[in-house]
């Protein structure tokens, strides 16, 4: 008994040294990047990677191994998650429904969806062809090439979420579009990859594809019109008051957003969009969503989202490029990359109506992947089709793309009449 309570308080001790050393260099990245003009979330993601192999576990390993051990631990494996569900529920919350009546907004939102998933795929596939016999000598490149294809077509949601609450986009026709566009392109992602995952495992099956196809039709028809009235009854019930959610009204909320995180994680298309769908769900009620986001939102913020980020850098390590090549292959990934989702966004943009500066903007938007994608390449190095180099270059690409969304932003925005923030400025 002595021994186990031992190494409970050990645990303990260590977790909460983690979450210090997070928390704390999360915040300085934050505030840096924002006097630099980047969102905070940038500095968020370079904070991160700076406290995994790439910089703090580069000169000093030992001291690495002892705050951070081998891998990241189990603790903080499941904050970083709860972090990331909860932060779709605030993305989901925040969603501006009214814009999507209008024609033109529901037309560009499939659109560019479907331009910022299809040209993107083809181009990582290409290059994935391409680079097999030099980068993944050995591999299959046939999975080698579709990994490639879907770490090129993935939008990050809660990094674009987070970018479009810092610029006070959220409630524009371009923001609504943009995080829409970026939530289909992700559930086909997760689809592609589960597809791919199970391809390389030899357990594909199209019987279990059409399942999981129908499973989210089903989960987005029992959401509308079932538990829809349910929670507008939930709300009427305990309205929010003086700025302030009820305790009773929290726990349904907390509980209802771990439900549907289950069910999709259940479907395959990972937990953190159930967080995105109970969001959806409770939107309407302006009153709650004001206080839930001075309420809870700072602390998700503040919290919870710089342990995903870190989690994530504690992976990576981007000093493993040592050859002129690497450099040039790089290149190559980042100009499929940006050019894949820049173009064919800024195309659908101007075939749906928007005009020359909203369409940039979209594509801006679009670009934006920031180590969301990692998931993708984890599964991919994890499962030994995605190689140590050419997971360090899609690392490089997904940072290099977050990072050019603030500098465009703001450039264009001004220009089609957007205030830029206090606080997000050069």
């Amino acid at each position: 008994m002595h021994s186990s309570v031992h190494a409970t308080e050990n645990l303990l001790f260590i977790t909460l040294l983690q979450l210090i050393a997070m928390i704390l260099a999360a915040r300085l990245g934050n505030q840096l990047m924002r006097r630099l003009g980047q969102p905070g979330v940038v500095g968020e993601i370079l904070a991160g990677l700076l406290l995994g192999p790439s910089l703090f576990g580069h000169f000093f390993p030992d001291a690495s191994v002892f705050l951070f051990g081998d891998k990241p631990s189990a603790p903080i494996v499941v904050i970083s998650q709860i972090g990331l569900v909860l932060l779709m529920f605030q993305i989901g919350m925040d969603f501006e429904f009214g814009h999507m009546a209008r024609r033109r907004n529901r037309n560009a939102t499939i659109g560019v969806a479907a331009a910022s998933i299809s040209i993107p795929f083809a181009l990582g596939f290409i290059v994935g062809r391409i680079t097999a016999p030099v980068l993944a000598p050995g591999m299959n490149a046939l999975i080698y090439s579709l990994f490639l294809g879907v770490g090129l077509a993935i939008t990050a949601v809660p990094i674009l979420g987070r970018i479009l609450r810092e610029f006070d986009l959220t409630r524009t026709e371009m923001g609504v579009v943009a995080i829409s566009a970026a939530a289909i392109n992700d559930v086909v992602g997760w689809v592609l990859l589960a597809a791919i995952s199970a391809y390389a495992a030899a357990q594909f099956s199209p019987a279990h594809l059409v399942w999981q196809v129908g499973g989210i039709a089903a989960l987005g028809l029992g959401a509308w019109f079932v538990a829809r009235p349910l929670v507008a009854r939930l709300l009427k019930a305990f309205p929010a008051h003086d700025g302030e959610v009820p305790a009773n009204l929290m726990m349904a909320v907390i509980c209802v957003t771990f439900v549907a995180g289950i069910c999709t994680y259940l479907l395959g298309i990972f937990t953190i969009f159930g967080g995105f769908l109970a969001g959806l769900l409770f939107h309407q009620d302006k009153g709650f969503v004001e206080a839930w986001r001075r309420q809870v939102g700072r602390f998700v913020l503040v919290f919870f989202l710089p342990v995903f980020f870190t989690f994530t850098g504690l992976r990576t390590n981007v000093l493993g490029l040592t050859h002129a090549a690497d450099w040039g292959w790089l290149a190559l990934v980042l100009a499929a990359a940006i050019g894949g989702k820049v173009l064919p966004v800024y195309l659908a943009g101007r075939s749906t109506g928007f005009d020359h500066q909203q369409s940039l903007i979209l594509g801006s938007l679009m670009n934006t992947r920031a180590l969301m994608e990692l998931i993708v390449l984890n599964i991919g190095y994890d499962m030994g089709f995605i190689p140590q180099k050419v997971f360090t270059i899609l690392v490089i690409m997904a940072v290099m793309t977050t990072v050019m969304t603030g500098p465009l932003l703001r450039v264009l925005l001004p220009r089609v009449g957007h205030a830029i923030p206090h606080g997000v400025e050069a």
